[in-house]
């Protein structure tokens, strides 16, 4: 069986590799860098990207399904009070918006859908600010921060995906992104 990488060390390497990169583009607001680092980190683990599931079980990875769900399961009985749901769901939609639009960005440029992703995405984290807010919750000014600038945030994940994990020529990216990342961990392995 393969070793697997605890989610601390992953956060360090998203951590630094986010630091690093938006640094390099005048971004330094460590709480910003720090909160898509942990985004990267849970989102590695595809049962977290895609933990939104149809009531037949099929994932959802359409923003639209997304909020169609959202109204869906508002109506339902659950555990959860309606105004955390929503929360919830506007939180993972903005994360979801970013990390897409971001670290994904060829592809949601060809589908055509990267200005909705950068609407809504601003829109759902302009929405978890509101609610924090009303909730008397802190954190509520880093969800303002994440829509105000949400553009120069997903630009500033793109540029990162292609500093950092950029693929050779004909070398598949995915391919190229994991060889540098056990090679990150082998050396950091060993410093320990």
């Amino acid at each position: 069986m393969g070793k697997t990488i605890s989610g601390d060390r992953l956060k360090v390497f998203f951590f630094e590799c986010a630091r690093k990169s938006f640094w390099e583009l005048g971004l330094n607001d460590q709480a910003v860098i720090e909160y898509i680092a942990n985004v990267l980190t849970a989102f590695a683990h595809t049962d977290q990207l895609y933990r939104l599931r149809a009531p037949s079980g099929r994932r959802l990875d359409s923003v639209v399904e997304m909020l169609s769900a959202r109204a869906a399961t508002t109506s339902s009985a659950a555990p959860q009070p309606p105004v955390l749901r929503e929360r919830e769901m506007r939180k993972y939609v903005g994360d979801y918006t970013l990390f897409m639009s971001g670290l994904f960005r060829s592809y949601i440029e060809k589908t055509g859908v990267l200005d909705y992703y950068m609407q809504e995405g601003r829109r759902s984290y302009w929405k978890v600010s509101e609610l924090d807010l009303a909730l008397y919750q802190t954190g509520f000014l880093l969800f303002q921060e994440l829509s105000k600038n949400f553009e120069y945030y997903s630009g500033a994940l793109d540029y990162m995906r292609k500093a950092c994990f950029a693929a050779g020529p004909g070398e598949d990216p995915f391919g190229q992104f994991l060889r540098q990342f056990e090679g990150w961990i082998k050396v950091n392995l060993s410093d320990n």
